[in-house]
């Protein structure tokens, strides 16, 4: 008898209306290798915790379906993280029984585990038959840069994004800005240009920096590397959304799920 494919999920949300279309049922999976400072999740970076519950693909399915009546034509479920794509098996189990159950599938990933080689670049190719969305955090385009926002570099995250644009997925770059850290015009330009280079970019979101996560890190006995930084002011916000021309990416709307 064949092992049934379990994942760990840190946590779910019944009613998201920021992480893709329409209303979606939120899959919280535990684990995460980057470090970033401003990170509201820090319990979910240990690749197991004692907070984390292992489930079943069906008993994933089963919660989601009963909130599917709000879901409308558009919504759906969405898997984050933590970094999702660290469980590539759970993943592409779940999402390969959604689509059979007619559910529309959007990950939320940061790119950072994807190789063009082995064994895990063929998980990452089958898992893309059954992904309808990709939210694509795009954390900084200035790889120094990155690497102290996130503890890593973007190289992987940069070739899963040209990836993506090879196979016509297609995705929503966010960028969430820090000032500060995120927020350099000069960055933020060049940040444009490379999204300029994709051909399947549906939407760009400028996703303003919150404090809301500074307790989990306090309550974690960590110190909270952004303390002090205020959210960005409302120039500051529209500045990045003229320089990443985030008003005319339009696809969302028009694409039928």
């Amino acid at each position: 008898m064949t092992q049934e494919i379990t994942g760990l999920v840190h946590s779910t949300e019944s009613f998201g209306s920021v992480d893709g279309p329409g209303i979606r049922f939120i899959i919280f999976l535990q684990g995460c290798k980057m470090r970033c400072q401003y990170c509201h999740n820090p319990d979910t970076w240990a690749l197991k915790s004692a907070t984390s519950k292992e489930r079943t693909v069906d008993d994933v399915l089963n919660e989601a379906m009963n909130y599917k009546d709000y879901w409308g034509k558009r919504g759906g479920i969405t898997v984050s993280g933590g970094e999702a794509m660290l469980q590539p098996d759970f993943l592409i189990a779940l999402f390969k029984r959604a689509k059979e159950l007619g559910i529309h599938t959007t990950l939320d990933s940061s790119g950072q585990t994807f190789v063009r080689t082995g064994p895990m670049f063929d998980k990452i190719n089958e898992l893309m038959q059954y992904t309808d969305l990709i939210l694509l955090d795009l954390k900084e385009i200035d790889n120094e840069t990155h690497k102290k926002v996130t503890g890593m570099g973007n190289e992987r995250v940069l070739d899963f994004a040209r990836y993506l644009d090879e196979i016509k997925k297609p995705i929503w770059v966010r960028h969430v800005l820090v000032p500060g850290l995120t927020d350099y015009d000069e960055h933020l330009v060049r940040l444009d240009a490379f999204i300029s280079t994709l051909s399947n970019v549906d939407k760009v979101e400028v996703l303003p920096y919150h404090t809301l996560g500074e307790y989990k890190w306090e309550s974690m006995g960590m110190d909270y590397p952004l303390k002090g930084v205020e959210p960005p002011v409302k120039p500051r916000v529209n500045n990045a959304n003229e320089i990443l021309r985030t008003a005319e990416y339009k696809g969302y709307q028009t694409r039928v799920f």
